[in-house]
């Protein structure tokens, strides 16, 4: 018998190891999420990430992002912005079903609280989630965009670089409650008092009652309260211990602010260079006893339709068409208002409203529309000449 060589054996050996190594690389291992992200697969194209938030301003409220496609289902993510920042992120939707419930019910808490912390779209993606980060930083992304797209539509329509706390600006003198701002815990509403174009008095007229919100509110509030006298505007500091509380105050309190400083606008367009009231308050009309408040319609009108002068703004023209009758207006429209762009949902949100204050109050004294500035002040000059016309 012919014994085995050793370097034959060897030799064997080696070609035996070599064919398995290449039989197993030619195996394809199955398709799933768990098995590709933690092989740390590359990201799908669709993921390649634009421009991220960046420093502009972006607006307070809601904004939820496109919803972005992956190898396993759709991520979309939904923000909620106060004060200028990012306060809350969720996915209002992820991939889901087998393998994917258990990934993301680590990921995404982790990927929501990273997008609270970085204040825009660099967020690092989670190990073993690779598809759903991607997805997930793509919505995020997009509605970093979204927002960023209102808050430079609210910066314009207020006159540019107003930057949300809008200390620059004047206040209208008298007292404006803020719009209630929802938390957790319950509403928060804030009034100011304003005279002299500076806020005297701020108070929470809602905050959240009950349980240990009574004890922490009793010591929040007033503390807030102060700092937003001493202020001067919403950039005050949350009080520690009152998270939810404050974040809500700050909403409430910039709502608040941007009445007054739309009020005081509109005040300073309606008093400055010669409108239709200056000069019918001064024109010697009998018994008229207008005092140069700005129409509100103690003469009598006369009835039938008139349609105000076409004023001029920064964004288009407004003009106001009136139905009087009975002595009384019973209908007021807009048949001019600026368009195009971001003017077209400013003047859908503002027109049916001052359209509605109009025939509320009877006159020109209408407040201005929130956001709508311009708008808000060509509005009530254009509603003022109709006034005069009518004989108001």
């Amino acid at each position: 018998m012919r014994k085995s060589h050793p370097v034959r054996r060897a030799v064997l050996a080696t070609a035996a190891t070599v064919s398995g190594i290449v039989l197993l690389l030619t195996l394809k291992p199955d398709s799933d999420q768990g098995s590709a992200d933690a092989a740390g697969g590359a990201v799908p194209p669709a993921a390649a990430q634009s421009p991220q938030g960046g420093a502009q301003a972006i607006a307070n409220g809601t904004v939820t992002g496109d919803a972005a496609d992956t190898q396993y289902g759709a991520v979309q993510v939904r923000l909620t912005v106060s004060g200028g920042k990012i306060t809350k992120a969720e996915a209002v939707q992820s991939p889901k079903g087998g393998q994917s419930d258990q990934i993301n019910a680590n990921a995404v808490p982790r990927l929501n609280q990273a997008a609270v912390a970085a204040q825009s779209g660099e967020i690092d993606a989670v190990s073993g989630a690779t598809y759903t980060s991607a997805g997930y930083k793509k919505s995020l992304q997009s509605a970093l965009d979204k927002a960023k797209a209102a808050g430079a539509a609210e910066a314009a329509e207020n006159g540019g670089g107003q930057g949300g706390a809008g200390s620059a600006q004047a206040l209208g003198d008298g007292t404006v409650t803020g719009d209630a701002a929802q938390t957790q815990y319950g509403a928060v509403q804030v009034r100011l008092t304003v005279s002299g174009g500076k806020i005297t008095k701020a108070e929470a007229v809602q905050s959240p009652k009950g349980g240990q919100s009574d004890q922490i509110n009793a010591n929040a509030v007033p503390r807030l309260n102060q700092a937003a006298v001493a202020a001067q505007s919403g950039e005050i500091d949350a009080v520690s211990g009152a998270t939810y509380t404050s974040t809500g105050y700050k909403k409430s309190l910039q709502s608040a602010l941007d009445k007054a400083k739309a009020a005081g606008a509109a005040e300073a367009a309606e008093n400055g260079g010669g409108s239709a009231a200056d000069a019918s308050a001064g024109d010697g009309s009998a018994g008229s006893g207008q005092g140069g408040g700005g129409g509100d319609a103690r003469a009598a009108l006369e009835d039938g339709t008139v349609t105000g002068d076409a004023v001029q703004t920064e964004y288009g023209a407004v003009q106001v068409r009136i139905t009087v009758e009975g002595g009384k207006i019973t209908k007021a429209e807009a048949v001019q208002a600026p368009k195009g762009g971001q003017s077209d949902r400013v003047t859908n949100q503002s027109v049916p409203r001052l359209n509605q204050a109009v025939v509320k109050t009877g006159g020109a004294d209408v407040d201005a529309v929130s956001g709508a500035t311009y708008t808000s002040a060509g509005y009530k000059k254009s509603l003022q000449s109709a006034l005069d016309q009518a004989g108001g």
